[in-house]
C-alpha cells in the first residue's frame, strides 16, 4: 500500500512532464506552420511586387517611346509646314521668270542714250527694278555670276573658252541668268567657263 503512495507522485510527474512535451511538439509544428506560411506569403508578396515593377517599367517605356513618337511627329510636321510655307510659292515664280527675261531683253534693245529709245528704257529698268524688289520679299534672289568662280550648284556651264583674262574655271560670260527661292534653285544661271590661258573652245 505504501509503495503505491510512493509511486502515484512519480507517475503524476511524468504524466504532467509528457503533457509538457508533447504540448511543445504541438506548440513547436504550430510555430513551425506559420513560419512556413509566412514564408510562403513573404514569396508571393515579392513575386506581386517583381511583377508590379516590371508591368511599372513596361508601362514607362511604351509612355516614353509614345512621348518620343508624339516628338518626332511634332517636329516633321513643323518640317513640312516651313517647308510649304517656304516653297509653295515656286511653281508661280518660275512662271515669272520668263516675264523678267523679257524685260531684261527689253533693256538690251533699247538705249538710255538714245532720245528715241530713252523713255521705254528707263521705263522698263524702272520695271523691272520693282519687279525684281518684290520678288526678293517673297525669298526669290537673283544668281547673276558674271566674274565669280564656277559653282555647279547655281551655274550650269554650256561650254568653256580659253582667256587671257579670267582664271581657269571663272565664268566669263552669263548667257541667261539664274534665281534661287529660299535658297532652292529654281534656274540655274547659263554661263561660259572660262579655260584660262590657251586656244582651243571645249564644249562642256
Amino acid at each position: 500500500m505504501s509503495n503505491e503512495s510512493n509511486n502515484a507522485p512519480e507517475e503524476h510527474v511524468e504524466e504532467v512532464v509528457n503533457t509538457e512535451v508533447e504540448s511543445g511538439e504541438q506548440s513547436e509544428a504550430s510555430l513551425m506552420d506559420e513560419l512556413t506560411q509566412a514564408n510562403f506569403r513573404i514569396e508571393e508578396l515579392e513575386q506581386q511586387l517583381a511583377e508590379t515593377q516590371a508591368a511599372l517599367a513596361e508601362r514607362k517605356d511604351v509612355e516614353l517611346r509614345a512621348a518620343a513618337e508624339t516628338q518626332n511627329i511634332r517636329t516633321r510636321s513643323a518640317q513640312e509646314v516651313e517647308k510649304a510655307r517656304k516653297f509653295a510659292l515656286e511653281k508661280f515664280a518660275n512662271e515669272l521668270l520668263p516675264v523678267i527675261d523679257n524685260m531684261e531683253r527689253a533693256l538690251q534693245g533699247t538705249s538710255a542714250e538714245d532720245e528715241a529709245t530713252k523713255a521705254v528704257h528707263e521705263g522698263v529698268e524702272l520695271t523691272l527694278k520693282g519687279f525684281l524688289s518684290t520678288v526678293d520679299k517673297f525669298g526669290v534672289k537673283l544668281v547673276d555670276p558674271q566674274g565669280e568662280e564656277f559653282n555647279p550648284d547655281h551655274h550650269q556651264a554650256i561650254g568653256m573658252q580659253p582667256s587671257n583674262e579670267f582664271p581657269a574655271n571663272t565664268v566669263m560670260m552669263v548667257m541667261q541668268k539664274g534665281y534661287l527661292l529660299n535658297d532652292r534653285l529654281l534656274r540655274p544661271a547659263m554661263v561660259m567657263v572660262s579655260q584660262g590661258g590657251g586656244s582651243v573652245d571645249t564644249e562642256a
